[in-house]
């Protein structure tokens, strides 16, 4: 099974993020490739990962990871393992881990509903994230954010009909955007919050942060 391992990125790639993507792929020998893909417009470098992953073809499955994330090694043979039913005996389509937001209120990255409503030019989203979604658990959602989700070639193939399938929908980042057209053509996507996925921040420590940190140790 051949892997395109996916990754949109501006400026900059953390190192920690290199350090686990390098553990990871030491794991597999010339059954991964890696595509770096540097663009200003997030969605933009999604919809050329996904013109370079067909026009190079030969992949099974296409791995979209962020360059701040944080994973363990056996990672992606877990998720394959999750797409090809091991553990339910049904074969998957998509699957994410478990990822959060990088800033307060750091909510979960998966969503329990999600519809776009149109009504001639006024285009009115609807999201909702899961405030308690099961944990150590395989389950099907409606949607994801894309910092970690991987997903067999012929999704990308059934989404040609959009041409640019990642342009985002007014209201909706390029992610939410996909899930919503794959939807369309009947497309699920699961999370394995078994999968711990960790995501790169900053803060900025001054007086006001550690009063507050002191504060709720009081």
């Amino acid at each position: 099974m051949k892997t395109l391992i996916a990754i949109p990125c501006m400026d900059v790639i953390e190192a920690d993020f290199v350090e686990c993507l390098t553990d990871m792929v030491t794991r597999y020998k010339g059954e991964v490739d890696v595509k770096y893909l540097k663009a200003s417009l997030v969605y933009d470098a999604r919809n050329q990962l996904v013109q370079y992953a067909l026009k190079k073809g030969g992949y099974d499955y296409i791995l979209w990871l962020d360059s701040d994330m944080t994973f363990e090694p056996d990672l992606l043979e877990r998720m394959i393992a999750d797409i090809e039913g091991a553990e339910t005996g049904k074969p998957l389509q998509a699957v994410t881990g478990l990822c959060f937001g990088r800033r307060p209120p750091f909510n979960v990255c998966i969503y329990k509903e999600l519809d776009v409503k149109v009504d001639g030019k006024v285009i009115t989203p609807h999201d909702v994230r899961y405030a308690d979604y099961p944990r150590d658990s395989l389950f099907e959602v409606e949607a994801c954010g894309f910092a970690c989700v991987l997903m067999r070639m012929d999704i990308l193939e059934a989404m040609g009909i959009y041409g640019v399938p990642f342009f985002p929908v007014a209201g909706l980042g390029e992610d939410l955007t996909f899930c919503w057209r794959a939807r369309k053509l009947d497309i699920r996507f699961h999370c394995d919050s078994r999968l711990k996925i960790g995501h790169i921040t900053r803060i900025h420590v001054d007086e006001g942060f550690r009063d507050q940190v002191f504060s709720e140790d009081a």
